[in-house]
């Protein structure tokens, strides 16, 4: 491409905009306009036709004036911004999924759509292992004793009432196997726990016993963690029958997507005390909404609010894949990780 090209690092104060314009930078020699958005978003929800993104409709029309790329991770590529943008022809989403993008509008507008797949699955996979680790022992719940209160009261999981489960030995089962599962079994492989996987849609070597049926996965696991893609099919996989199948005292672990579990049974089953403990980072509804009775189980439930792939180097690694992506463009080679 001969023309001068200019860019627009739309970051928020995650995907810092230096970051991207850094990375790009590292590409190619070319001109770019940094813009910050909101962050946190309030509310985290659909803006237009989009799922997922900022409200800054307007300021990213104002930002894409005579630009031919946009890098974001929230940007709200919408039909309007796309029309009030000819000279667009590429979006670069810095996240795994351009849930802020108007695939179907970016198509009719050709403007090619690429994202960063990959880019968040080893953070996501060591925050799974320390929620896991927070669960079992009562990690946080000793620290609020303690920490918070001054209480020396945590001393009582020092009985073996109280006391929680170790990794070593322990069967785990891992309900998929993609980027962060298959990180997770390594490292919980190298603990010494007895890792299970379903994934019906896995061929090839595993860190694990591979095991066909949900169901049998279940009955066998004293802990499960979930890691799969969150579609019709997987929708509220795990529910009350599910959950029941599990040996009783169970945990439950999720730190993929907030609907594959129904937590209106898993409410039930650290109620009844079918399950025993739980660690929780992603919900059916984010922010989870004052009055949910999840609220009501501190003592056996960790939350943290969707912090898994929140790590520098993930951020890094995103404005990295995204300027790399700029960067094939620019040269006219083929693109790694287009959808349009």
């Amino acid at each position: 491409m001969s023309d001068p090209v200019r860019v627009v690092a739309a970051g928020d104060h995650f995907i810092l905009p230096s970051l991207i314009t850094a990375a790009v930078g590292h590409e190619l020699d070319c001109e770019v306009s940094e813009l910050t958005l909101g962050w946190p978003l309030e509310p985290f929800g659909p803006v237009a036709e989009v799922t997922e993104a900022s409200d800054a409709e307007d300021e990213l029309i104002d930002a894409l004036a005579g630009a031919q790329v946009l890098v974001t991770q929230m940007g709200p590529v919408t039909e309007r911004v796309l029309d009030a943008c000819p000279d667009l022809r590429l979006v670069v989403v810095c996240r795994g999924g351009p849930v802020n993008v108007n695939l179907d509008a970016a198509k009719r507008h050709d403007v090619r759509v690429c994202y960063a797949p990959g880019r968040n699955a080893a953070a996501t996979a060591e925050f799974t292992v320390g929620l896991m680790l927070a669960a079992l022992r009562r990690i946080p719940q000793a620290h609020n004793l303690l920490a918070g209160q001054g209480s020396w009261q945590g001393a009582t999981y020092y009985t073996y009432e109280h006391s929680g489960l170790e990794l070593e030995d322990l069967p785990i089962g891992l309900v998929g196997y993609g980027a962060v599962g298959s990180r997770v079994a390594r490292a919980l492989c190298a603990f010494g726990a007895q890792v299970m996987v379903h994934d019906p849609y896995v061929r090839g070597e595993i860190h694990g016993l591979r095991v066909s049926s949900l169901d049998e996965l279940l009955r066998r696991s004293r802990v499960i963690t979930l890691h799969a893609r969150l579609t019709a099919e997987t929708r509220g996989l795990i529910g009350a029958r599910q959950l029941a199948l599990l040996p009783r005292g169970s945990v439950v672990v999720n730190a993929a997507r907030g609907p594959l579990l129904d937590e209106e049974a898993l409410c039930d089953a650290l109620e009844s005390g079918q399950v025993s403990a739980a660690a929780l980072d992603t919900y059916q509804q984010e922010p989870v909404p004052e009055g949910s009775r999840l609220f009501g189980f501190r003592d056996r439930l960790v939350m943290t609010p969707h912090l898994g792939g929140a790590s520098r180097a993930v951020a890094e690694k995103a404005a990295r894949i995204a300027a790399e992506e700029v960067g094939r463009w620019v040269r006219g080679e083929p693109l790694a990780h287009a959808l349009t």
